[in-house]
């Protein structure tokens, strides 16, 4: 299956609400928190832009208040053309200033997120991961924790995305591969010899998340300014491809 992404950041992000339809409107006004407000705004920004691209249509900001995000029953968002539920599936996040949209042209389920790479503590860990990314965590080195706990944790959200499910679900009911991709992804991050082959921070590496030993979610991750992206989907993914905005 294929899935297409996009980011944009605030300094994309126009002033006035022109590209937002009456019923948006209606949603952005009844957000009483302005950090809710303006990452609402930037997520539905990027998310109206990269199904636009995937979809071929304008960009215009008319154009745009007709390409409908609204929240669907269980809280995902869901795209309306003319009134009517479209057959695709989308995903939002944002972190930092930063949106990002992961978008398949069916209606099959997808989850993405972006977590900003930082330090997180011993205790963050014990709460929410298994015992298997916990000896992960454990077995890297000091420098590379950061790295890891945070695609870890980025990979958990867009499975639960992409379960419709969010933090309702225990954390620890999904655990997380990564580790064949991460150690040479680190090393040639940070300039040393990788066995594995030059990566850059643009490339997209395979990961797989097991919900309750009776699901698996496929995904791919990458790795930019200082930023992890995580996608997932129900069904095996090819590498992401990037939506012309």
């Amino acid at each position: 299956m294929d899935v297409y992404w996009l980011e944009q950041s605030e300094a994309d992000l126009p002033a006035q609400n022109q590209w937002l339809s009456t019923r948006e409107r209606e949603s952005l006004s009844r957000m009483r928190f302005a950090k809710r407000h303006n990452d609402w705004r930037l997520g539905r920004w990027t998310a109206k832009h990269a199904m636009a691209a995937c979809l071929g249509f304008p960009h215009d900001l008319c154009a745009l208040a007709n390409l409908e995000i609204l929240a669907g029953p269980s809280g995902a968002p869901e795209v309306f053309l003319s009134n009517q539920i479209a057959p695709v599936a989308i995903s939002i996040s944002h972190r930092s200033g930063v949106a990002m949209c992961a978008v398949a042209l069916s209606a099959d389920c997808v989850g993405c997120d972006v977590e900003l790479i930082e330090p997180r503590s011993d205790a963050f860990t014990a709460d929410y991961f298994t015992a298997n990314e916990r000896t992960m965590v454990e077995t890297t080195s000091v420098e590379e924790q950061p790295l890891l706990v945070t695609l870890l944790w980025s990979a958990k959200e867009s499975a639960l995305k992409a379960l419709h499910m969010g933090l309702r679900l225990d954390t620890k009911s999904l655990d997380v591969s990564v580790i064949e991709e991460l150690s040479p992804y680190i090393a040639t991050a940070r300039h040393l010899p990788s066995v594995a082959g030059p990566l850059s921070s643009d490339d997209w590496h395979p990961l797989f998340v097991r919900y309750s030993d009776s699901q698996v979610f496929y995904g791919w991750w990458r790795q930019a300014n200082h930023l992890v992206r995580t996608i997932v989907s129900a069904l095996p993914l090819r590498p992401p491809i990037h939506s012309a905005s």
